[in-house]
C-alpha cells in the first residue's frame, strides 16, 4: 500500500529543507515509506542506517567521517532516537556549501522526546508525523475500528490474528521501547498504569483518583503519561478556555490514539465483543474523533474540547477553514438535537456542530447542526484541507 499523501508531504520537506524527520509510532510503516520513497525517487542513489542494526551502529562510530564521505543524493537514518548526539553532526554536514545530500531521520518518539533536533537543526529540519492508517487510506471503519491502524494488525488474516499481534506489540512497546528510551520503568507497573489508563478512556483525567489507585504519585502519573503520549499512544486532548461567566472544566481529556491498542487492553477480540462492551460509546468517540483530526492533518496544537460543570460540552472543538468548528461523537441511530448542543453553539460562536454518528447518511438538525455517518463525513461532508 503506497500512503501517498505522506510521500508527498516528505517530498515537500525535503525541496525546502535539507533534513525531513518522520516521526510515529513503532511498526507504522515509516520504514517501508522510506523505501518508497528510495525507489520512486531516488532510484537507488539512497543510504539507510538503521540504529537498531549493530552493524550499522558501527558504521557510525567515527558519524563526520561516515557521512561526509558518502555519495547517495539521500540518507536514511532509522530510529534516531537511539542516537540524539547525531544531530549536531548532521547540522554541520548540512550547513557545508558544496554538501547536497539529502537527510531523512526516522523516529519513533515525538519531538519533544527528541527535543535536541528543535534547538540544533532549527531552521535546517520539517517534521512530518506518520500516524497508522486512517479511513481516509482504507475506506472501512468497521475494520479499522475493531483493529486499528498498525498495518501489520489492520491487514492480518484475521481477528485473532491482529489481537495476537497486538498483545506482542504491547509486551515489546513496555518491555524493549521503553527502556531503550532511557526510561527505568518496571515494565510491570507501566502495564498496570496503561490497562487503568484505557478505562479513563474519553474522560476527563483524574491525576489523584488514578494516582491513588496506583499507589504513585500524581507527578508520576503525569510522567507516565508523558512517556505515553511522546510514543504516541495516547493523545492528552486540553480543555479550551472561552471568557465566560460559567466554571469550565480545566483538566484535559485522555484517548487512545489507536483503537486496535485500546480493545487489545480491554480484551476485546471480535466486532461481537466491541459491539456488546460496555465502553463501545467511548470507543467510537476516540476513533472517530482521531479519523478526524487525521483527514484534516490537525496539529495538537488545534484541536480541543470544551465543558462546562453545567453540561454543556464539545467533544472535539477544532479551528480549519477559518472557522470554528464542532464535533460530537454518539454511537446511535438517530442523532438528536440537545440543550447542549444550543448552548454550546451560542457560548463559543461556533460556525457549525457536526453530530458524528456510525450511520451512512448527512441530514441537517438545524442551520448550524449537521447530523452525519463518519465515512460519510470523510466522503463527501468535509472540506479538503
Amino acid at each position: 500500500m503506497i500512503r501517498n499523501f505522506y510521500l508527498e508531504q516528505i517530498r515537500t520537506q525535503l525541496r525546502i529543507q535539507p533534513i525531513c524527520a518522520l516521526l510515529g509510532p513503532r511498526q507504522v510503516g515509516k520504514t517501508t515509506l522510506a523505501r518508497q520513497l528510495a525507489e520512486l525517487d531516488f532510484l537507488g542513489s539512497v543510504e539507510f542506517f538503521d540504529l537498531e542494526n549493530p552493524a550499522d551502529l558501527k558504521r557510525l562510530d567515527q558519524p563526520m567521517f561516515a557521512l561526509s564521505n558518502l555519495t547517495a543524493n539521500l540518507i536514511v537514518i532509522d530510529e534516531i532516537q537511539y542516537r540524539p548526539n547525531l544531530f549536531p553532526i548532521l547540522r554541520v554536514l548540512v550547513d557545508q556549501p558544496n554538501f547536497k545530500t539529502k537527510f531523512l531521520i526516522l523516529g519513533s518518539a515525538s519531538r519533544d522526546l527528541i527535543a535536541q533536533s528543535s534547538e540544533t537543526l532549527a531552521g535546517r529540519i520539517g517534521y512530518i508525523e506518520l500516524p497508522p492508517f486512517a479511513l481516509f487510506e482504507v475506506g472501512h471503519d468497521a475494520k479499522l475500528m475493531l483493529r486499528g491502524g498498525f498495518p501489520r494488525a489492520y491487514l492480518s488474516e484475521s481477528d485473532s490474528d491482529a489481537s495476537g499481534w497486538l498483545q506482542n506489540y504491547i509486551m515489546t512497546f513496555l518491555e524493549r521501547d521503553i527502556p531503550n528510551l532511557g526510561f527505568h520503568i518496571p515494565p510491570l507497573h507501566l502495564h498496570r498504569f496503561w490497562l487503568m489508563l484505557a478505562h479513563y478512556h474519553g474522560q476527563t483525567m483524574n491525576f489523584s483518583e488514578l494516582g491513588r489507585s496506583l499507589m504513585i504519585s500524581d507527578q508520576t502519573v503525569r510522567r507516565y503519561l508523558d512517556i505515553l503520549a511522546g510514543t504516541f499512544m495516547i493523545r492528552i486532548l486540553p480543555p479550551w478556555f472561552e471568557n465566560l461567566g460559567k466554571r469550565q472544566v480545566k483538566a484535559p481529556k485522555i484517548y487512545f490514539r489507536d483503537s486496535g491498542l485500546l480493545n487489545r487492553l480491554l480484551l476485546i477480540t471480535s466486532q461481537d465483543e466491541l459491539h456488546r462492551h460496555p465502553k463501545l460509546g467511548a470507543i467510537w468517540e476516540g476513533f472517530a474523533l482521531e479519523e478526524i483530526i487525521r483527514f484534516w492533518h490537525l496539529r495538537a496544537e488545534e484541536v480541543f474540547f470544551w465543558s462546562t460543570h453545567l453540561t454543556a460540552e464539545i467533544d472535539l472543538l477544532v479551528f480549519a477553514h477559518g472557522k470554528r468548528i464542532g464535533f460530537e461523537f454518539k454511537y446511535t441511530d438517530t442523532p438528536q438535537l440537545t440543550k447542549s448542543i444550543h448552548t454550546t453553539l451560542n457560548d463559543l460562536r461556533l460556525d457549525h456542530i457536526y453530530l458524528i454518528y456510525p450511520g451512512t447518511k448527512h441530514y441537517a438538525l438545524n442551520e448550524q447542526v449537521t447530523a452525519c455517518g463518519l465515512s460519510n463525513w470523510i466522503q463527501d461532508v468535509a472540506p479538503h484541507r
